[in-house]
Parts: C-alpha cells; structure tokens; sequence
C-alpha cells in the first residue's frame, strides 16, 4: 500500500529560503506548505497536521518562539517535530528554543542536505 508523504510545514518570511526548501524537500518526496509569518503558521497548523515543521525565529506577527510555545500547549501539536532555523546562534537562543521543545536547532546559513538529514531522522524517530 504506498504511504502518503509527509508534509513539511515551512513558516519563514525569507522567500529565496522558502523556495529553496521547497525545491529540496519536494526533490526528496515531501509535500511542503509555507506560511510567511507566525499568525499563518498557526492558522496552517489548525487547520492541518504537518508531519514536521521548519520554524524560524524571527518572523513577523508571532515569532518562532511564540509558535512553539503554542504547538507544544496544544494536543494536536504538543509531538510534531519543529527544526528552528534561524540566524540567532547565542547559547540563550538555542537553549532556549531547545528547552521550549524545539527538537532541533540549526543556524542560517545551514547545509540544506543536512537539514535534510536531520528532517529524516526525526521523522524515521517519530514513525517508530
């Protein structure tokens, strides 16, 4: 029976980046949504249930931060794997983000196959 693919909800206000996901995530087999600041995003994640979602932390509306906060209060929400990816490197900022339940954390400019690696990884943890 084949297996429907994941779909990635991708929330950054960086266009060149979100295409650029997109690009390589369909590439792989995902299906992508994007949402182009904080208020979409939740919109998005109330209507659907991505499989994992790319997160940035400075987005118009609601930041990163503000997202996670509320994926993780929520039922529907509260075990999606979130990648943060953002250009804030300080220790604060990724601890932080970790300890509000970010499962990962990458720093722009990233590798976009690593991001790739990472995204399978978490999602082949999830499925298990």
């Amino acid at each position: 029976m084949p297996q429907t693919s994941p779909k990635i909800l991708i929330a950054d206000d960086e266009p060149l980046l979100t295409e650029l996901l997109e690009f390589r995530l369909s590439a792989r087999g995902y299906q992508t949504i994007v949402a182009r600041d904080g208020r979409e995003a939740l919109a998005i994640l109330a209507d659907d249930k991505p499989q994992a979602v790319l997160l940035d932390m400075m987005m118009p509306v609601h930041d990163g931060l503000e997202v996670l906060r509320r994926m993780r209060a929520s039922d529907q929400h509260a075990s999606t794997p979130v990648i943060m990816l953002t250009a804030r490197r300080g220790e604060a900022d990724v601890i932080g983000a970790l300890e509000q339940g970010a499962d990962d954390y990458l720093v722009k400019p990233f590798l976009p196959e690593e991001l790739l690696v990472r995204l399978a990884r978490l999602l082949a943890g999830k499925t298990a």
